[in-house]
């Protein structure tokens, strides 16, 4: 049994990548991930990726921010230390939006950059995972995955077809930069 792991193929141009897609897909071929130096227009259509929930994630960031400082300013004005200044209520909203507009957007921001982090794995310190490292320069990759697939020689020829540069069979799922 063969030790490949992804069959990559390695376009120049992103049109002959679309192209490629395109035949991959014809041909029942499953892709794994294709991984690009640019966006590519029409590429989340075409792999059928679904719209990104993270707004979701960014109103809920905001929520909790905006709820935890009007929690913490109620209860330090009206419950811990009230104070009586030219007889105004001790607890007047109007005067507290700002600072929970401020919050909201500093809970929504660090959430969202925390939520980026977790969702890709790329966490300070990190090797990145790449497929092939020049997908991140100059190279447009296609990754299948071999394992349970059509023939090896069958997809290596549809690639070539659709006019991959190179096609590599990888035993590993990722490169390192070491």
């Amino acid at each position: 049994m063969s030790s490949t792991k992804f069959i990559l193929g390695l376009f120049d141009d992103p049109d002959e990548l679309m192209h490629g897609i395109d035949k991959l897909q014809k041909n029942s071929v499953p892709i794994y991930d294709v991984y690009s130096p640019m966006p590519i227009h029409g590429i989340e259509a075409k792999l059928g990726i679904k719209d990104s929930r993270l707004g979701y994630a960014a109103f809920m960031f905001g929520c909790i921010g905006g709820t935890v400082v009007f929690t913490i300013m109620y209860y330090m004005l009206v419950h811990d230390w009230p104070m009586n200044i030219g007889g105004k209520p001790h607890f007047a909203v109007p005067d507290f939006i700002p600072i929970t507009f401020e919050w909201t957007v500093l809970f929504t921001a660090f959430g969202m950059a925390f939520t980026f982090f977790y969702a890709t794995h790329l966490f300070p310190g990190r090797t990145p995972r790449v497929m092939d490292l020049r997908a991140t320069d100059d190279r447009f990759v296609i990754a299948i995955d071999a394992k349970g697939n059509v023939p090896h020689a069958d997809i290596d020829n549809i690639l070539k077809e659709a006019g991959a540069v190179e096609i590599k069979h990888n035993d590993r799922k990722y490169v390192s930069y070491e």
